[in-house]
């Protein structure tokens, strides 16, 4: 092959070579970090997770994992309200995303989202050769449901609530826009369980609603990998059809699944960040900071029109990692993920220091 050839890689699809792969916080080696960048719970996973997990490791990881992650769909859909063939189990949430979008979009079909949200949405629509139409978010980030409707895409993805604002959409919006959508309305809420809403009710009002859940965040298994989605059962048996044959491994379901039977454990470690979240929104208020209000395990803190890259920079020699987005709506913003009241006390002591 000559060097041309090589430097191109004419064997991969032209619009891979074009497009940019998503960009994963960052993930540092070494003990002495306060992690605060990529929205890890900082309480540990329910002991009945932990102990299925080490129970599963046994003999029998000769054996293929059940492709159907049965155990874990029936405790999901007796928890939601739901029958089982109404979930669907992913090796974390992002790939239940992926399995709708393989399963509804082509080459050219449009997928809608607000932004700035989820960035990795782009990248997945771009795998499959689809087309992003992306809706700008206000200030406020109400949710531009005439705009996003107006689009008539293949499929209109609602992160709710948001990231990276953490804001929320109420029900009664979703209510309001699935009908006016020709295609599928997904409501990614893997920060669910941080809020006030959940849009499980309306999948038996509209045929064309999925939502997804994570277990990376108040369930703090992100290590795992484990998401599920939820909707009419005719949704899902078409997204099994594009689906890996064994996403999800023995360790993986059984934590989750136990995980589901202990869910007083999530709650009480989600109580905790709640108060410390709004703790941390009233501290950094005081060092100059607006904040919308979060419903997530977040803070998205603003100097608005100043640039908080230094301020990150700083952070970080200190040892300290938040997430900066090096982009023109997001650049003077910071997101802070709410860790145990030690290391918030520590990264504010550090923000006074740095601003002065």
């Amino acid at each position: 092959m000559s060097k041309q050839g090589a430097d191109t890689l004419p064997f991969v699809r032209p619009d891979v070579r074009a497009m940019s792969g998503y960009v994963p916080g960052e993930q540092p080696k070494g003990d002495r970090i306060i992690k605060l960048n990529t929205n890890e719970n900082p309480y540990p996973p329910s002991p009945r997770a932990l102990q299925a997990m080490t129970d599963a490791a046994s003999d029998a990881l000769r054996l293929y994992p059940d492709p159907m992650a049965g155990d874990l769909c029936e405790r999901a859909a007796q928890l939601y309200g739901l029958e089982p063939d109404q979930v669907l189990a992913g090796n974390g949430s992002d790939e239940i995303l992926m399995m709708i979008l393989r399963a509804c979009v082509g080459a050219g079909d449009r997928v809608v989202y607000p932004v700035p949200t989820y960035s990795l949405y782009e990248t997945l629509v771009s795998i499959c050769g689809g087309v992003v139409e992306n809706v700008p978010f206000g200030d406020d980030f109400v949710l531009p449901v005439d705009a996003l409707a107006a689009l008539r895409g293949r499929v209109t993805f609602v992160c709710n609530p948001n990231a990276p604002s953490g804001t929320v959409t109420q029900l009664e919006t979703l209510r309001a826009l699935a009908p006016r959508l020709d295609g599928l309305l997904v409501v990614d809420e893997a920060y669910g369980d941080f809020g006030s809403v959940c849009a499980t009710e309306l999948i038996a009002e509209f045929p064309n609603v999925v939502v997804v859940r994570s277990f990376s965040k108040s369930f703090s298994l992100a290590g795992l990998r484990v998401g599920l989605g939820f909707g009419r059962a005719a949704v899902m048996r078409e997204l099994l059809k594009v689906k890996d044959s064994y996403n999800l491994n023995r360790a993986s379901i059984a934590a989750a699944t136990a995980a589901l039977e202990d869910i007083d454990w999530m709650r009480a470690n989600v109580e905790k960040i709640r108060l410390t979240r709004e703790r941390l929104r009233g501290a950094l208020a005081d060092l100059g900071y607006s904040s919308l209000p979060s419903e997530t395990n977040f803070v998205l803190a603003r100097r608005h029109g100043e640039n908080q890259r230094a301020v990150y920079d700083a952070l970080r020699q200190r040892g300290i990692l938040v997430r900066y987005f090096a982009t023109p709506e997001l650049s003077d913003a910071l997101r802070i993920t709410v860790g145990t009241d030690e290391e918030i006390d520590a990264l504010l002591a550090a923000l006074k220091d740095i601003c002065g």
